[in-house]
């Protein structure tokens, strides 16, 4: 009924997947002050542990993905600040930066929506939003490594 291999490895990618946002989470309530996550990260191990040989899983497109689409978050909501059509624009502008710079990372569309409903400034862009997709993308990296899987 099931393959045995297949059925494995989905369990290794479960267990990769529960191992890196546990540790992130356990950053994000420790006492450093800072958060460490943001619901797109969940999707973004989606892809590193069950689609790792998938082009959207490349770490220049993680790291990449995530930071430039923040930062169109950040930079629509401090020249328009929060209503329907800002969230829209920032949306859009992530979209065009991430095929522009061939960074694509569907999770990281939701970066803007986050950056302006939160009223985030720019150091959201780098935390947690540039330092989580780093650590994510080195998690990632040994793990697979670990498993012996091919990525990136």
């Amino acid at each position: 009924m099931f393959d045995k291999e297949k059925l494995i490895d989905n369990l290794y990618s479960s267990i990769g997947a529960f191992i890196c946002i546990s540790l992130l989470s356990l950053l994000h309530f420790s006492d450093y002050g800072e958060i460490w996550l943001i619901p797109p990260f969940g999707a973004t191990m989606v892809l590193v542990m069950a689609v790792h040989k998938s082009p959207l899983a490349e770490p220049k497109n993680i790291f990449f993905g995530h930071t430039l689409s923040a930062l169109s978050g950040v930079v629509i909501y401090m020249l328009m600040g929060s209503s329907f059509i800002s969230l829209g624009v920032a949306v859009g502008l992530s979209v065009f930066v991430m095929t522009l710079f061939n960074s694509i990372h569907p999770p990281a569309g939701a970066n803007p929506i986050i950056a302006i409903l939160g009223g985030k400034s720019l150091s959201f862009v780098l935390m947690p939003v540039a330092l989580g997709a780093l650590f994510i993308i080195i998690f990632a990296i040994f793990y697979n490594k670990l498993l012996k899987r091919e990525y990136p």
